[in-house]
């Protein structure tokens, strides 16, 4: 992994953790901050495995797929892919549950993130 990829990956997952507070903090704005906290686990995962588009295309190709996906990296990956868009989809969220279900896959993308970097991610 390169610096470029290493330093967005690790902001990506700063920012997602502050989203995520923001959104305990303001219920009123939880279903875009608890939107936006996703986003950017998900890019900060794609940034840690490479090129971000390329790891998009290759998700989206692989989910499209009849065909059940034997990797766990990849199916993982088609996982929060599909998180995140149904998600995105929702018009009415439920703030506290929204909230637990993004607090996962952030974690999940801090653990992603912080093996691939070999770096702890601060707050």
């Amino acid at each position: 992994m390169d610096e470029y990829r290493k330093g967005w990956a690790l902001r990506y997952m700063r920012e997602a953790r502050a989203e995520l507070a923001a959104a305990r903090k303001m219920p009123y704005m939880a279903p875009s901050l608890v939107l936006e906290a996703i986003r950017k686990a998900r890019n900060a995962i794609y940034y840690s495995f490479g090129e971000p588009a390329f790891v998009e295309i290759a998700v989206r190709e692989s989910a499209e797929k009849a065909q059940p996906v034997e990797d766990p990296v990849l199916k993982c990956l088609i996982d929060i892919d599909g998180m995140v868009q149904q998600m995105s989809q929702v018009e009415e969220v439920d703030g506290e549950r929204a909230i637990k279900q993004a607090d996962s896959l952030v974690q999940l993308a801090s653990d992603i993130v912080e093996t691939v970097t070999g770096e702890k991610i601060e707050d």
